[in-house]
């Protein structure tokens, strides 16, 4: 908040973009995932292994004593997985990469911290 205030003294404006991290992991698609992969760079080999890896995979909900049947599911990645965040972060690249264009076609110095992220794509 106080680096808020401070932007807001200097007439700066503050922007932020928000997930639901508890909806975030579960619902990345896998297909848009791989594209990311592999505009990463990644080699030939690891791509084939989270496409393999993301392939056929299905999920069951839980509700108290209730136990579903098993769904298909072309989305998301494990929760508490090691692999999680850096996945997401992948994904969320080119959305941040988007952004970051956009701010620069506005001719304002904006102050950001998502540089490491952008420089994959």
């Amino acid at each position: 908040m106080h680096f808020i205030r401070a932007g807001w003294m200097k007439e700066c404006h503050t922007s932020v973009i928000a997930f639901d991290i508890a909806q975030f992991f579960p619902s990345l698609n896998h297909n848009f995932l791989s594209l990311c992969l592999a505009k990463a760079g990644l080699n030939a080999n690891i791509l084939k292994f989270f496409i393999n890896y993301h392939s056929n995979r299905s999920t069951t909900y839980t509700w108290n004593n209730f136990i579903s049947q098993k769904f298909a599911t072309s989305v998301g990645v494990g929760q508490g997985s090691a692999l999680s965040p850096i996945l997401s972060a992948i994904y969320l690249a080119p959305i941040i990469k988007t952004f970051k264009k956009r701010i620069k076609n506005l001719k304002k110095e904006i102050h950001t911290d998502i540089h490491l992220l952008t420089m994959v794509f």
